[in-house]
């Protein structure tokens, strides 16, 4: 691995340019990390948040499709810790500590009971209560979006806030054919189905339970898990008005706010 003081000179850099905004340049760019070294820079810079006052809330899961995994040179997905103060009350999205926001769409899944791995999709299934609608918008606090998948990893799975719509049962519900339709200005900017998600959402899921087992940790009830992004990601400006609409488990109208 890295060396302890290069973690934390790179987890400390990532935490100042969240509270500046100033982006930095990418940590690959000028040092060897290796994805152990990406987790472990992502744990120091979540504690730094922590210690502000945030909590754990669940995961999110990124680089769920083919296109992005190639995109990176990497086969599997990564994940980030989703935390209280990520999430959007009410439809305005604030902008005041975004850089680049992108928006995704995604399925949220409302855990009801702790997965204890090893697990599978139908584990998830049964250990979920509900589904929901969520827009998660997505930062990079590494300049122009110019990273390796280490850089997303450190950088909690270029994670910053999320808008969710109503919970939903699972009951008849094939979340691998659940659709969406994302527009912004009223402009259809992109559609999906959620077989995109390592084929079926719930996989994306059992994933994360089976990854983090390995680092001793688990997915916890009442925890909420962002399964990955059904679309391409869609640039967010100022002013900006998103909808995205699901098939079946509903529809997410935002704002990001003016400057």
């Amino acid at each position: 691995m890295a060396a302890e003081d290069t973690r934390e000179e790179l987890a400390e850099a990532l935490y100042s340019a969240l509270r500046t905004q100033e982006p930095i340049g990418r940590l690959t760019a000028e040092h060897d990390v290796s994805m152990e070294d990406a987790y472990d820079i992502q744990t120091r810079f979540i504690d730094r948040r922590l210690d502000d006052g945030a909590e754990i809330v669940g995961h999110k899961i990124g680089l769920t499709s083919d296109g992005i995994q190639e995109q990176l040179g990497v086969d599997e997905p990564d994940f980030g810790r989703l935390l209280d103060t990520m999430f959007v009350e009410g439809r305005e999205i604030p902008g005041e500590d975004l850089i680049q926001p992108r928006i995704e769409p995604e399925i949220g899944f409302a855990m009801e009971e702790s997965l204890e791995a090893p697990v599978t999709y139908l584990d998830v299934l049964d250990a979920t209560s509900a589904v929901l609608p969520v827009v998660e918008v997505i930062d990079s606090r590494v300049r122009d979006w110019d990273i390796r998948i280490q850089d997303t990893i450190a950088d909690n799975a270029s994670s910053a806030l999320y808008v969710a719509g109503e919970q939903t049962s699972l009951a008849d519900t094939d979340l691998s054919l659940e659709g969406v339709k994302l527009y912004k200005n009223g402009t259809l900017e992109s559609s999906g189905v959620g077989a995109a998600v390592l084929d079926h959402p719930a996989r994306s899921v059992a994933w994360l339970a089976n990854t983090l087992a390995d680092l001793d940790e688990q997915i916890e009830a009442g925890h909420v898990v962002l399964s990955g992004s059904l679309t391409p990601a869609v640039d967010l400006a100022p002013g900006d008005v998103v909808s995205v609409e699901f098939t079946s488990i509903g529809t997410v109208n935002a704002r990001l706010a003016d400057e």
